[in-house]
């Protein structure tokens, strides 16, 4: 909150500044050459309007209310947050999370911590507090180093956080965030949830592999030397901690039942002509008019919300944790408290987001940045890159996600789109970045947690050795990730549904 009360500030005090001065922007082509229409008006030039004046103020308080209520990811996230509050609050993720861990091959079970670790960020945060503990047993257990599960999942959960097999919260609310920044520069430019989603499958299987590699060459062989006092194998463990009660076992049987039951009715809908996701020929909205996304797409958050709920709820009900409909409205009201912070955010973040718009710094920004990075000459993926460095090392000062991006977005968004780079390439980049240094920034406030799930093996570990256990990780996580990128804009594969890798700036004339 307190960055973008100071952002604001700053963005009000910048506007009377070049408003009074009169700077001017234009769009220039890599020679320094200002781009034109047909009709030789510049394609687009930029002043600054004062937002520290009575007509300033006046517009903020028009619009103070509209902007908060009409902030693309605050509805986004709290609508998603209906269905994924009751497959969490019921026992739903944690027992579908533990059960991969259970019942996979023991020469399995790194790659296994791994894809758990990673899937997990469906459930949000419960990644951090449920596999950590549950997979340092299941180690232990099997005679190897407890730590090498705490350190193998909490990579998984922490630097591949971005990455998963599904549409999760996170991708709405990412996604809204961009499109309000790419509408600094396109009004008309819409950005959807699953822009980034074959993205994100394949970074999932990547980040498996490589996480497996990690352990299995750098960490685990290091910890297998040490005694069982530093973490290395050895030690008893109770395995009654380690199965699934047989109320869990039924509850998951019938919530797997539901998921697969809804795909397929969901599917139906997508197919045959009687369906509300079927669109026949183009993409049609209810009135009759067209729209930029096919109707599932568009409809993604609503989809979630089913997806999420209907096996929460199967499974609540099986194992006995919903017994009524107040059990269902005391799980939604829970989660949603606990996203009060963000609602506050949301606030102060519409009010920073809508400045920087409406003074227009935020285009003015983005058209000078373009300039001087178009007479550089660098590649789209030499852009990416660098950003992957600028969003890695923000996250050692800023831990929140969603306003580090909500700052980041709306002066890089629009500044990679003057340079042909589409909003989706710029998001997933941020996205890379962001997870990368998750395990190792000491502002992720569950880096204390996971210490003290190690501190019940290590009674001397601290930050330290939680930090060096993970740089590897990060490390190598960062550089393969990259790669990835880097190649995947080479073959110009789409990003997602939707999901291009260029942007073409349209034009007034």
């Amino acid at each position: 909150m307190t960055l973008f009360l100071m952002g604001t500030v700053v963005i009000y005090v910048m506007s009377a500044i070049a408003s009074s001065a009169g700077w001017v922007v234009t769009l220039r082509d890599s020679t320094g050459d200002i781009l034109t229409n047909p009709d030789g008006t510049p394609q687009m030039q930029e002043m600054a309007t004062s937002l520290l004046s009575a007509e300033g103020f006046r517009w903020q308080a028009l619009n103070l209310i509209q902007n908060f209520v009409e902030f693309a990811p605050l509805g986004l996230v709290l609508a998603a947050a209906i269905g994924i509050s009751i497959a969490e609050r019921s026992g739903f993720f944690a027992a579908a999370l533990k059960s991969i861990l259970l019942f996979v091959p023991s020469f399995l079970l790194t790659p296994a911590t791994f894809f758990a670790g990673v899937m997990s960020s469906a459930a949000v945060d419960a990644g951090y507090i449920v596999l950590p503990p549950l997979a340092a047993m299941i180690y232990k257990a099997v005679g190897r180093s407890p730590l090498v599960g705490i350190a193998a999942v909490f990579a998984g959960v922490a630097s591949g956080f971005n990455a998963n097999l599904f549409v999760t919260g996170l991708d709405p609310l990412l996604s809204g965030l961009t499109q309000e920044a790419a509408q600094v520069i396109d009004e008309t430019r819409e950005v959807n949830a699953a822009c980034n989603w074959y993205f994100m499958i394949a970074s999932t299987f990547l980040l498996t592999f490589v996480g497996w590699a990690v352990s299995a060459w750098f960490v685990e062989p290091r910890l297998a030397k040490k005694s069982p006092e530093e973490g290395g194998p050895g030690g008893d463990v109770d395995p009654s901690h380690l199965d699934l009660a047989p109320e869990e076992k039924k509850g998951l049987f019938w919530a797997v039942v539901s998921i697969f039951v809804s795909a397929a009715v969901l599917l139906a809908c997508k197919i045959f002509p009687w369906g509300f996701l079927y669109d026949p020929e183009g993409v049609l909205t209810v009135d009759g008019g067209t729209q930029n996304f096919p109707t599932w797409v568009s409809s993604i958050v609503p989809l979630l919300i089913l997806l999420f709920l209907i096996p929460g709820l199967v499974y609540g009900i099986v194992v006995r944790s919903i017994r009524n409909d107040r059990d269902v409205v005391k799980m939604m009201s829970d989660y949603m408290a606990m996203l009060g912070n963000y609602v506050v955010l949301a606030f102060f973040a519409s009010i920073f987001v809508e400045a920087f718009s409406h003074s227009n710094l935020g285009r003015m920004l983005s058209i000078a940045g373009g300039n001087f990075l178009s007479q550089l000459d660098m590649p789209s993926w030499g852009l990416m890159l660098a950003f992957i460095l600028v969003t890695a090392t923000a996250n050692l000062f800023v831990g929140s996600m969603s306003a580090k991006w909500a700052m980041l977005a709306t002066v890089f968004v629009p500044m990679f789109m003057t340079l042909g780079v589409s909003p989706e390439l710029t998001q997933v980049t941020y996205r890379i970045g962001d997870s990368v240094t998750n395990s190792i920034t000491p502002l992720n406030p569950y880096l204390v947690v996971v210490l003290v799930f190690m501190q019940q093996y290590v009674k001397k570990a601290g930050l330290g050795t939680l930090v060096s256990v993970m740089l590897p990780y990060s490390i190598v996580f960062a550089i393969v990730w990259a790669i990835m990128l880097v190649i995947w804009i080479q073959l110009g594969l789409p990003l997602g549904v939707d999901g291009p890798l260029d942007y073409v700036m349209p034009s007034a004339g």
